[in-house]
Protein backbone atom coordinates (compact mmCIF):
# COMPACT_ATOMS: atom_id res chain seq x y z
CA UNK A 1 0.00 0.00 0.00
CA UNK A 2 0.65 3.98 0.44
CA UNK A 3 4.73 3.85 2.04
CA UNK A 4 3.76 5.81 4.61
CA UNK A 5 6.08 5.80 7.39
CA UNK A 6 8.85 7.62 4.86
CA UNK A 7 6.36 10.46 4.31
CA UNK A 8 7.04 13.71 5.39
CA UNK A 9 3.44 15.71 4.51
CA UNK A 10 5.41 19.08 4.21
CA UNK A 11 7.57 17.54 0.99
CA UNK A 12 4.01 15.93 -0.13
CA UNK A 13 2.56 19.56 0.12
CA UNK A 14 5.88 20.73 -2.39
CA UNK A 15 5.03 18.63 -5.11
CA UNK A 16 1.42 21.08 -5.28
CA UNK A 17 3.86 24.24 -5.70
CA UNK A 18 2.93 26.15 -9.08
CA UNK A 19 -0.28 24.16 -9.79
CA UNK A 20 -4.01 24.24 -9.44
CA UNK A 21 -3.27 22.00 -5.90
CA UNK A 22 -1.27 25.60 -5.03
CA UNK A 23 -4.09 27.88 -6.52
CA UNK A 24 -6.64 26.27 -4.59
CA UNK A 25 -4.95 25.90 -1.54
CA UNK A 26 -4.86 22.49 -1.31
CA UNK A 27 -2.86 20.51 1.07
CA UNK A 28 -1.99 17.43 2.61
CA UNK A 29 -3.34 16.65 6.28
CA UNK A 30 -2.82 13.19 6.46
CA UNK A 31 -1.36 10.06 5.67
CA UNK A 32 -1.76 6.55 6.51
CA UNK A 33 -1.07 3.06 5.48
CA UNK A 34 -4.26 2.93 3.22
CA UNK A 35 -5.20 6.31 2.74
CA UNK A 36 -4.74 9.79 1.98
CA UNK A 37 -6.38 13.33 3.16
CA UNK A 38 -6.09 16.65 1.66
CA UNK A 39 -8.10 19.84 2.56
CA UNK A 40 -9.41 22.56 0.85
CA UNK A 41 -10.73 25.86 2.01
CA UNK A 42 -14.23 26.68 0.89
CA UNK A 43 -13.94 30.73 -0.43
CA UNK A 44 -15.26 32.68 -3.17
CA UNK A 45 -12.14 31.35 -5.00
CA UNK A 46 -13.93 28.13 -5.18
CA UNK A 47 -17.26 29.31 -5.02
CA UNK A 48 -19.90 29.11 -7.93
CA UNK A 49 -21.90 32.14 -8.60
CA UNK A 50 -24.71 31.47 -6.37
CA UNK A 51 -22.13 31.43 -3.42
CA UNK A 52 -21.40 27.17 -3.09
CA UNK A 53 -18.74 25.52 -3.70
CA UNK A 54 -18.29 24.79 -6.74
CA UNK A 55 -18.58 20.92 -7.68
CA UNK A 56 -15.51 21.26 -10.54
CA UNK A 57 -13.22 22.45 -7.46
CA UNK A 58 -14.80 19.52 -5.14
CA UNK A 59 -14.06 17.23 -8.18
CA UNK A 60 -10.01 18.77 -8.87
CA UNK A 61 -9.55 17.97 -4.82
CA UNK A 62 -10.55 14.28 -5.03
CA UNK A 63 -8.66 14.08 -8.34
CA UNK A 64 -5.78 15.62 -6.98
CA UNK A 65 -5.90 13.14 -3.51
CA UNK A 66 -6.35 10.70 -5.65
CA UNK A 67 -3.46 11.13 -8.29
CA UNK A 68 -1.02 11.22 -5.47
CA UNK A 69 -2.08 8.63 -3.58
CA UNK A 70 -2.01 6.37 -6.93
CA UNK A 71 1.76 7.78 -7.61
CA UNK A 72 3.32 7.30 -4.19
CA UNK A 73 1.77 3.58 -4.27
CA UNK A 74 3.03 3.33 -8.02
CA UNK A 75 6.63 4.69 -6.86
CA UNK A 76 7.26 1.70 -4.97
CA UNK A 77 7.40 -0.14 -8.38
CA UNK A 78 9.19 2.61 -10.81
CA UNK A 79 5.83 3.74 -12.56
CA UNK A 80 3.07 6.24 -12.30
CA UNK A 81 -0.09 7.36 -12.69
CA UNK A 82 -1.99 9.18 -15.09
CA UNK A 83 -6.03 9.64 -14.67
CA UNK A 84 -8.35 7.94 -17.04
CA UNK A 85 -11.63 8.99 -15.63
CA UNK A 86 -13.32 10.15 -12.38
CA UNK A 87 -17.16 9.94 -11.41
CA UNK A 88 -18.39 11.99 -9.13
CA UNK A 89 -21.35 12.60 -7.20
CA UNK A 90 -22.61 15.77 -5.29
CA UNK A 91 -24.32 14.90 -2.14
CA UNK A 92 -24.30 18.46 -0.08
CA UNK A 93 -23.66 21.95 -0.43
CA UNK A 94 -21.38 24.03 1.54
CA UNK A 95 -20.69 27.65 1.26
CA UNK A 96 -17.64 28.08 3.47
CA UNK A 97 -15.44 26.64 6.01
CA UNK A 98 -12.62 23.10 5.19
CA UNK A 99 -13.61 20.21 2.92
CA UNK A 100 -11.78 16.82 3.62
CA UNK A 101 -10.78 14.59 1.08
CA UNK A 102 -9.62 11.33 2.35
CA UNK A 103 -8.64 8.74 -0.80
CA UNK A 104 -8.73 5.20 -0.43
CA UNK A 105 -7.69 2.57 -2.77
CA UNK A 106 -10.52 -0.46 -3.89
CA UNK A 107 -7.86 -1.93 -6.52
CA UNK A 108 -4.70 -2.02 -7.12
CA UNK A 109 -3.22 -3.46 -10.05
CA UNK A 110 -0.68 -3.55 -12.82
CA UNK A 111 -1.95 -1.64 -15.18
CA UNK A 112 -4.40 -0.02 -13.07
CA UNK A 113 -5.71 1.91 -9.69
CA UNK A 114 -9.50 2.64 -8.80
CA UNK A 115 -9.74 4.97 -6.03
CA UNK A 116 -12.65 5.87 -3.45
CA UNK A 117 -12.80 9.66 -1.97
CA UNK A 118 -15.19 10.74 0.16
CA UNK A 119 -15.04 14.66 0.65
CA UNK A 120 -16.86 15.73 4.00
CA UNK A 121 -17.04 19.01 5.79
CA UNK A 122 -15.11 19.89 9.19
CA UNK A 123 -18.17 18.11 10.82
CA UNK A 124 -17.82 14.95 9.22
CA UNK A 125 -20.98 15.86 7.12
CA UNK A 126 -20.64 13.43 3.36
CA UNK A 127 -21.06 16.35 0.50
CA UNK A 128 -19.31 14.26 -2.17
CA UNK A 129 -18.44 10.67 -3.18
CA UNK A 130 -15.95 10.30 -6.43
CA UNK A 131 -14.14 7.28 -7.77
CA UNK A 132 -10.81 7.38 -9.61
CA UNK A 133 -9.37 5.22 -11.97
CA UNK A 134 -5.37 6.23 -12.52
CA UNK A 135 -3.62 3.79 -15.59
CA UNK A 136 -0.29 3.00 -14.15
CA UNK A 137 2.46 3.44 -16.76
CA UNK A 138 6.16 3.20 -16.65
CA UNK A 139 8.21 6.43 -15.50
CA UNK A 140 10.24 8.07 -18.44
Amino acid sequence: MIPYKAINISQLNEFGKNTLAEHLKMEVTEVGEDFITMKMPVNSTVHQPMGMLHGGAVAALAENVASLAGNLVASTKDKACLGLSLNTNHLKSVRDGFVFATAKAIHLGRSTQVWEVETKTEEGILINVCRMTLAVVDKK
